[in-house]
């Protein structure tokens, strides 16, 4: 893949490839100036036929990754910049599975719950219903039919 060419989504080129790096591969650009970013892999498409490297990102996205220092390549840096996993800590806990109010992993019903928003699932029972007060826990109340007998 060395020496392939670097055209990004917007149909921009973005460079050559140089080096592959671990999980990404580095590209440089540049008349005079040469700068060298770190794409990572699961962005990019090589095609062999064509000696080029297509990727699913703008040039604006490659233009203002993380640099690379001497040689040395940030990959936590770069996972960030791309949005990748890799680039950002797991959400604290208090062990266990209990949950920390703002933490990303409370469920749609438990954030409803905790602001006073009603649940979802009442709210459809209420309008499937017709009626304000659906009864207890959101189960609408069936009243008896009144043409059977007793």
């Amino acid at each position: 893949m060395e020496g392939y060419e670097v055209i990004t989504s917007d149909e921009q080129k973005a460079g050559r490839v140089v080096d592959l790096k671990g999980d990404y591969v580095v590209v440089e650009y540049g008349l005079l100036r040469k700068k060298r970013r770190a794409i990572p892999k699961p962005f990019l498409h090589a095609d062999d036929s064509e000696h080029v490297v297509r990727l699913s990102v703008a040039w604006d996205m490659v233009d203002t990754s993380p640099k690379i220092d001497n040689g040395s390549v940030d990959e936590r840096a770069g996972a960030a910049h791309y949005g990748l996993v890799e680039g950002y800590d797991a959400p604290e806990t208090k062990g266990y599975g209990e949950l920390l109010p703002g933490d990303p992993a409370w469920s749609a019903e438990e954030e409803e719950l905790r602001t006073g928003v009603e649940p979802a699932a009442e709210q459809r029972a209420r309008i499937r219903t017709g009626k304000e007060d659906p009864g207890p826990h959101g189960r609408p109340i069936i009243p008896p039919d009144p043409h059977e007998g007793p």
